[in-house]
């Protein structure tokens, strides 16, 4: 097994000045025909944001950020697989394994890594957020095969060799379904696992009886698979064409990324987005600096056909935030993941919990993991 060699992402002056020059030179199309966000982010909005990426945004806090926390790549099923690797300073803490999804990256779970490592009170963690294969700083895939199913047996090598050989999983979007899919694999390797979306398909009567904030989910729901699921079959039948428009164009991939984040996160009492526009600038600009426009994509056709149906078997925790984009009732939930021990729902948060609420996002972690007993 391959060692974990110390890694620290690092900014190319080069790559900041090509950024700045490409966005200097956007042609922009005119403004939507509709008005707010029916057709995509709005023009004089995309402009503003763009404005701030060119000569407002502080590339020195992004740098320092993304070296904030210590990382290691290790090489498994001949791909280099990145990974933030903290250790708690408890003798008691847990392995907990934390994917992300898209369009996200490794850094959504920044701001929940120190209230997880060393908490004031409760159960403290060893966190491990590994980027996924083709994300971030991790190698691109040169030919297919790698879906769910590979990352997953990955994700059991990855931990092997930081030393773990049992851990809680924990994820959301892609990361609920590498996380799902260790279940149905590792089993024996797993304490518990933890989602914020679940995958369980409906049957006619899950619904009956639900309350007002449920059926509001499943309003929801049904809004992104009408308006907001076009990026989902683009992605899945041709990744490579919309990888040409994205890796030459800044304001492609800002507008792509963009759309989702504020489409599919929380917003506060005022009805603002959760997530600032650095913190949105932080993900473009880890997509735009890698250069993994297309491979990220790709995950979309490599999980065509993924089986969502097997049943899960281990001990599960369920946390469902009100702006989630896909949210199953709880009777498809426990019907799939029979293992379920804790289900929680919140009044605030959604797709990007980690980087929304950090703190009730960690809470939830630590409330399900209580509930396991010492006999975990």
């Amino acid at each position: 097994m391959a060692e974990p060699r110390p890694f620290t992402p690092s900014l190319d002056p080069e790559q900041v000045t090509d950024l700045r020059l490409r966005l200097s030179r956007t042609r922009w199309p005119e403004a939507a025909t509709e008005p707010d966000w029916a057709q995509g982010p709005p023009l004089d909005e995309m402009k503003r944001l763009v404005a701030h990426w060119q000569d407002g945004y502080d590339w020195e806090r992004y740098a320092s950020r993304i070296a904030s926390v210590p990382q290691v790549l290790v090489e498994i099923d001949s791909l280099d697989i990145h990974a933030v690797h903290a250790r708690s300073s408890d003798p008691e803490a847990i392995p907990l394994l934390l994917t992300h999804g898209w369009p996200s990256t490794c850094f959504e779970f920044l701001d929940v890594i120190g209230l997880l490592t060393e908490p004031e009170q409760g159960q403290a963690f060893h966190v491990v957020c590994p980027s996924l294969p083709g994300y971030g700083w991790s190698a691109k895939p040169t030919g297919p095969g790698w879906g769910v199913e590979r990352t997953a047996d990955a994700w059991v090598a990855l931990m092997e060799a930081l030393g773990y050989s049992r851990f809680i999983a924990q994820g959301g979007d892609w990361g609920a379904m590498v996380t799902t899919e260790l279940g149905v694999r590792h089993a024996d390797r797993l304490l518990g696992v933890h989602l914020t979306m679940p995958m369980a398909a409906r049957e006619e009567g899950d619904e009956d009886g639900a309350s007002e904030l449920q059926l509001a989910g499943v309003e929801r729901e049904g809004r992104f698979r009408r308006h907001g699921h076009g990026y989902n079959l683009l992605q899945r039948t041709r990744p490579q064409t919309i990888g040409y428009s994205l890796a030459d164009s800044p304001v492609g991939q800002c507008a792509w990324i963009v759309e989702k984040l504020k489409d599919w996160s929380g917003v506060d009492q005022d009805g603002h987005c959760l997530l600032d526009d650095d913190t949105m600038l932080d993900v473009v600009s880890t997509y735009w600096l890698t250069g993994t426009a297309a491979s990220s994509a790709r995950l979309y056709r490599e999980a065509v056909g993924l089986d969502r149906a097997t049943y899960v078997d281990v001990p599960t925790g369920v946390t469902v935030f009100p702006h989630e984009i896909i949210r199953p009732p709880r009777k498809a939930v426990a019907r799939r993941y029979r293992g379920l021990t804790y289900w929680s729902e919140q009044d605030r948060g959604g797709h990007f919990a980690a980087a929304e609420v950090p703190e009730l996002f960690a809470q939830e972690i630590r409330a399900f993991v209580a509930g396991l007993g010492p006999g975990r």
